[in-house]
């Protein structure tokens, strides 16, 4: 279906439309375009300067064109008179390799051609805090273990089911919200869908909660691990690989209920997960969740190491039922549409070299991952990541001319973090 956009503005009162676009550090950038210019708009595209945002490009290059796909219009709930549309980018008239949505729709197209959907979704957390960031924004959320609080989740309740009910308009098939296990900490989830889908709405689901907590005088903020004492931010997600209505993963003679497929699909993630870091833990502050120690509540929820097992939340990999598994190593400062590039780049790997994952492991990796021998760890921070980013010859070969341009801006941020004297080196090392 491709939507009429001029139409669509008559038919549903839009005023302006946001042309929007994520860029290779997950932010999302946009011009407003009043209704009577979307006609031109959606034909030739809004015009950026690549080098303006985070891309590898200078100020010499020519315009990015940013071109609505109109199939994802959404009219923003809080704000009918907008309506919201991802736009692919291209420039000299060619799709943007570097482009994280272009470089979805490409591995998305390549797997379909070989007869695989892959399916996700997301859980995304997030901590309500004041406008400063420095605290959560409710003093009386105190407990040490305050996931699932029904109190501190009911102070919240206007942003919390203002945000609910904007889902629910849109369609998303919204089925539960609840506070987390850190103070200040939500969890919204929506239903599952086609990776390029749920990317799509993830990237929208972001800029509408800040939006909206924003509105009722708060911050939201998908920062990985915002407060060292508590639980970090994490973004999980749900996969499976379908053919049309048939659930490829479901399998109900096969080990937890899952196909060879998906043991092969499992087996690619964890054959390149040290190297995935780099996508899924994209910050200096991600390597302060992954590699966290005990918080308050008793527990990080994060992994540290390349297992999986069964309904067992200490491992990188849950099978928590037939058909599907949760993915737990990535974080909220995930860029949504690279989250599904590395989910869709590593277990398409597995299928095509029949990746064996090994035999699952059931212990408590918090408190037996000590036990275990031979298995990968991993990056400790967001340089070794890089580096093994860099070396992964299946996510060159998958991601292709995306790789360098991502290496070398992430490689920039590294370098200006390590060229900031830290408050902890003076406590410590000024009379060394």
């Amino acid at each position: 279906m491709v939507i009429d956009l001029v139409a669509a503005a008559k038919e549903r009162g839009i005023k302006s439309f946001l042309i929007s676009y994520t860029d290779l550090f997950g932010v999302q950038r946009a011009k407003l375009v009043p209704a009577p210019a979307i006609g031109k708009m959606s034909r030739d595209g809004a015009g950026f300067a690549g080098f303006a945002t985070w891309f590898d490009m200078t100020p010499a290059d020519p315009d990015v064109f940013a071109i609505p796909d109109t199939d994802s219009l959404i009219q923003l709930p809080w704000k009918p008179e907008v309506g919201w549309v991802a736009a692919d980018l291209y420039m000299g008239g060619k799709l943007v390799e570097q482009a994280p949505r272009n470089l979805l729709k490409k591995l998305a197209a390549e797997a379909r051609g070989l007869g695989y959907e892959v399916k996700t979704g997301v859980e995304c957390e997030f901590f309500l805090v004041e406008p400063d960031g420095l605290t959560v924004c409710d003093t009386a959320d105190r407990q040490i273990k305050p996931c699932y609080d029904q109190s501190a989740l009911m102070r919240q309740y206007d942003v919390i089911s203002e945000i609910s009910d904007c889902m629910l308009s849109l369609g998303w098939e919204a089925y539960q919200s609840d506070h987390e296990d850190a103070n200040g900490q939500f969890e919204m989830n929506w239903g599952f869908a086609d990776a390029l889908t749920t990317a799509d709405r993830h990237s929208f689901f972001k800029y509408m909660v800040k939006s909206i907590a924003e509105k009722n005088g708060l911050r939201a903020t998908f920062m990985p691990k915002p407060f060292l004492d508590l639980t970090g931010s994490g973004c999980h997600a749900h996969v499976s690989v379908w053919d049309g209505d048939t659930n490829l993963f479901d399998d109900a003679a096969g080990e937890l209920g899952l196909s060879p497929l998906a043991y092969s699909f499992i087996g690619g993630l964890m054959h390149s997960a040290d190297a995935l870091c780099a996508l899924f833990n994209p910050t200096v502050n991600s390597y302060k969740r992954i590699n966290a120690p005990r918080t308050t509540s008793g527990a990080t929820w994060a992994p540290n190491s390349v297992t999986y097992t069964g309904n067992n939340r200490t491992h990188m990999i849950r099978i928590p039922e037939g058909g599907r598994f949760e993915l737990r190593i990535a974080d909220g400062a995930a860029n949504p549409y690279l989250l599904q590039c590395g989910i869709i780049a590593g277990g398409m790997d597995g299928i095509a070299n029949g990746r064996d994952p090994g035999k699952r492991l059931d212990i408590n990796m918090y408190t037996e991952g000590h036990t275990v021998t031979g298995g990968k760890k991993l990056p400790l921070n967001l340089l070794d990541a890089l580096r093994v980013f860099e070396a992964s010859e299946v996510l060159q070969q998958r991601l292709g001319g995306f790789v360098p341009a991502y290496l070398k801006l992430k490689s920039e941020e590294w370098n200006s973090y390590a060229r900031h004297l830290t408050q902890w080196e003076r406590d410590n090392t000024l009379d060394c």
